[in-house]
């Protein structure tokens, strides 16, 4: 992600020299670049697994050949090398994961493993008086200069993280300002790492991990690993960066002690997400992520290819030869032969464009036939975000109730089942499923009900008619404001009698065109014979905007008009903060709260079936029974609540677009309305979420392996600076509590794995119930790859091991393609013809 400076407005971050920096994940495929982060260390015992598996054609390296150049495409060209500096981005981090250490690396279930190529151990040696990591490095692993990875090395990466010395340009520096000394050990390949106090996390720390040369002084640091590196020690090393293209060359690393990488060669190209389906249509890359559209135009050339079309013959049956029927080509042909010279003319240039089109189209097809798509989920969420620094959402009773109105699982289904992909909405901002801090916290705010989600708006003072004045209303005394009320209803009950009588008179004025028709309806009616709308309605048109209001039940014995139980939304969110502070957050243990999602085996609702949109239902059906109040929007003292939904317009966000709009028509079922405004992707992030200028918006946070360290300011209290402004580190949400603070520092400074594990879940209970942010769904990976490229794909969790990723032997163009058909013959996307 590009470097976002001071936001403007009441909100600002604080300095990337001094905070953490985490990643925000792009929500579209063409914005904000995700930075990977480590992943979870735990026992691997725990039961819960990952929602999907990674897709990337493993395969062993005897069955892989040796040479040959990957084409592999990226975002952008990186602005830095080092991964350290806030302007790194998704390319710094891929360019790192090749050609520098990673002293531990992800596996599939997102958890960190020691990475044997450079250490041999790592563990804990003392905790009293002080931590103590003892590291013993490969006798073997040195720098692509000769020089062996040692002591120096960790000494310097210290110093220029620990936030001490502030001539040092840095982004983050979590856990190393924890460090009070690095020693050599009883030889050079040993490493002392001393802590002044105890940090759980501290795999997270000396990855990657660069030479002294960088880290050694403050103009090396910020000014000389911009564009080269001095040293490096991975299966690769940094051959180019093009400044002119933007491509970065790797090649083979000589030096490299471990297992010899696979390919001579790796190109990183800068391709926009948008240019990337020609990009593969033209043949020049061999592993690109693809959004929805390209990976079934894919899975549409594959299918033609099994059914043994060519492109030219799939040119025909569905690209641009599609609309020509036997008798336009005729007519086509007439008119380019016929006497009328400028007629023919242009008919000729026509036919000779169209020709050109097909051979394109058909050429196209032919190349990404050679391609598969490999699926999984990314490691990664998309949430709604609630912005609690001012306006209605600062009260924590709209933003449950904007959480309660919202269908998670039905957002997750609509972005993931025409993928093929599992869609169960993650259950903690903190963690995903596989991962050992994964615990489902979501019943600490409860699931969608549309009763309590009014509930809690009538005890925030938001109700049906509250945003009208009423009429001839002053600004005044009490008396006067009665009086004017008073004088207002008046008014209005004598113009509407003055409106009725004028009617009346008009009924005998009606033309005697008209007559005979009311007539002859008159007379269809009494028959029977003519056609009514009585009865019938459309399946899918009882919408909230479109249903009328109808009056709120009465309680019983009593003749007033109840419209929500005020104290029982009251009750309710006490138990929800109690339920938060429970350590058992599993929903047969959560016996408060009064709706009907919180009381422990209450019946759920069974939505009905209400048939397909736009259906017509039988004569006689009745309509579905209109929602109270769901016609009028809420308000309060004279004001509407309304919302202001921010969603970014670029052509890579159709999929965010569409979300947005299904969370639009949840909200107003509710009564809450939303003004959705749509800005250029360069300015979704920096000018509107950054900045605070925004109610709702969609956007993505990665998974962290480490969340004591890594989530800490993502969900920090707010604090108030000197200007009066907020420091809101990456909570852009604004929402935040001393105790959620205080159980992430417990849990980053306990050496206990499974009182941290447990720290972390109630951190995350307490953030559901302050309902500043609601996770949705994982987000979909989808990858192109050349049907003979193994060990690369959709890896999900798992970071590459780059040194196997290669093109498999003998892989020949029937085999390619027989492989191809075997991998994709499940669904990539929905049907594409």
């Amino acid at each position: 992600m590009s470097q976002i400076g001071a936001p403007q407005g009441g909100t600002c971050p604080k300095s990337p020299r001094s905070r953490t920096l985490r990643t925000v994940a792009a929500l579209t495929s063409a914005v904000l670049a995700v930075t990977a982060l480590a992943g979870c260390s735990a026992d691997d015992d725990a039961d819960t697994a990952p929602v999907a598996v990674q897709d990337n054609a493993p395969t062993p390296r005897d069955l892989v050949a040796d040479g040959g150049t990957l084409r592999w495409a990226v975002d952008a060209a990186p602005t830095t090398l080092n991964a350290f500096q806030a302007d790194a981005d998704a390319t710094t981090s891929r360019i790192a994961g090749a050609v520098l250490p990673a002293l531990y690396t992800l596996d599939q279930r997102g958890r960190p493993q020691r990475n044997p190529d450079y250490l041999e151990s790592a563990q804990v040696v003392e905790t009293e008086p002080k931590q103590v990591v003892l590291y013993k490095l490969n006798q073997q692993a040195v720098w692509s200069d000769g020089r062996e990875i040692g002591a120096p090395d960790f000494v310097a990466q210290w110093r220029a993280l620990s936030g001490r010395d502030t001539a040092y340009w840095t982004a983050r520096n979590s856990g190393y300002e924890r460090i009070e000394k690095i020693e050599r050990g009883k030889n050079d390949l040993e490493v002392r790492v001393t802590f002044s106090k105890p940090y759980a996390d501290w795999q997270s720390l000396f990855t990657p991990l660069y030479p002294k040369q960088v880290m050694g002084s403050p103009d090396s640091f910020n000014d000389g690993a911009r564009t080269t590196l001095k040293a490096t020690a991975g299966p690769f090393l940094l051959k180019s960066a093009d400044a002119k293209s933007g491509d970065v060359t790797l090649i083979r690393n000589p030096r490299w002690w471990g297992q010899a990488a696979k390919l001579d060669t790796v190109v990183l190209k800068p391709v926009p997400r948008a240019d990337r389906a020609d990009a593969l249509a033209a043949g020049t890359l061999d592993l690109a992520e693809i959004d929805r559209s390209t990976a079934e135009r894919i899975s549409l050339a594959l299918k033609d290819a099994r059914a043994g079309r060519n492109g030219a013959q799939a040119a025909l049956a569905h690209g641009p030869g599609s609309s020509i029927t036997p008798s336009k080509a005729l007519e086509s042909w007439a008119l380019a032969h016929g006497s009328d010279e400028e007629k023919a003319e242009e008919v000729r240039a026509a036919r000779k464009k169209n020709q050109e089109a097909i051979a394109r189209y058909a050429s196209a097809q032919d190349t990404l036939a050679t391609y598969v798509v490999r699926k999984s989920l990314e490691p990664a969420y998309t949430q709604l975000s609630l912005n609690g620094e001012s306006g209605p959402l600062s009260d924590e009773r709209v933003r449950r109730a904007v959480a309660r109105a919202i269908d998670r699982q039905e957002l997750a289904e609509s972005v993931l089942k025409p993928l093929g992909l599992p869609a169960k909405p993650p259950g903690s901002h903190l963690a995903l499923a596989g991962q050992a801090a994964y615990k489902d916290s979501s019943d600490a705010l409860g699931g969608q009900d549309t009763q309590e989600a009014r509930a809690l708006l009538a005890d925030a003072g938001w109700v049906p008619g509250g945003a009208e004045q009423p009429a001839g209303t002053k600004a005044g005394s009490e008396a006067e404001k009665k009086e004017g009320t008073e004088k207002g209803a008046s008014e209005k009950k004598e113009a509407e009698k003055k409106e009725a009588e004028k009617k009346e008179a008009e009924k005998p004025a009606k033309s005697t065109a008209t007559a005979p028709a009311d007539a002859k309806k008159k007379s269809d009616e009494a028959s029977g014979d003519a056609p009514s709308d009585e009865g019938l309605y459309i399946v899918g048109d009882d919408k909230p905007g479109d249903r009328r209001a109808v009056p709120a039940q009465a309680a019983p014995g009593t003749g007033t008009r109840v419209l929500t139980p005020a104290p029982a939304a009251a009750l309710q969110g006490a138990a929800l903060q109690a339920r938060a502070e429970a350590l058992d957050t599993r929903p047969e243990a959560l016996e408060a709260g009064t709706g009907s999602a919180a009381r422990a085996g209450a019946p759920q609702a069974v939505k009905p079936d209400r048939g397909a949109a736009g259906a017509y239902a039988p004569r006689g059906t009745a309509a579905p029974a209109a929602v109270p109040g769901a016609q009028q929007a809420l308000g309060k003292d004279g004001k509407a609540l309304s919302l202001r939904f921010v969603l970014p317009s670029g052509p890579g966000s159709e999929s965010l677009r569409t979300v947005g709009d299904r969370i639009v028509r949840m909200l107003d079922a509710v009564g809450i309305r939303t003004e959705v405004t749509k800005v250029p992707d360069e300015s979704f992030f920096k000018d509107h979420i950054a900045s605070g200028d925004y109610d709702l918006a969609l956007y993505s946070w990665p998974a962290s392996a480490f969340p004591a360290t890594d989530a800490r300011p993502i969900f920090a209290k707010p604090e108030p600076a000197s200007d009066g402004s907020l420091m809101v580190e990456q909570n852009y949400s604004r929402v935040g509590t001393d105790r959620i603070d205080q159980l992430f520092d417990q849990a980053a400074g306990t050496l206990d794995e499974e009182e941290a594990l447990e720290l972390v879940r109630q951190a995350d209970a307490r953030i559901w119930a302050a309902a500043g942010s609601i996770p949705l769904y994982q987000r979909p990976q989808l990858v192109a790859a050349r049907a003979d490229l193994v060990n690369a794909g959709a890896w999900g969790f798992a970071a590459p091991r780059y040194q196997d990723i290669g093109f498999e032997k003998d892989a020949s163009p029937k085999k390619a393609d027989k492989k191809a058909d075997k991998r994709t013959g499940e669904k990539t996307g929905e049907k594409a013809d």
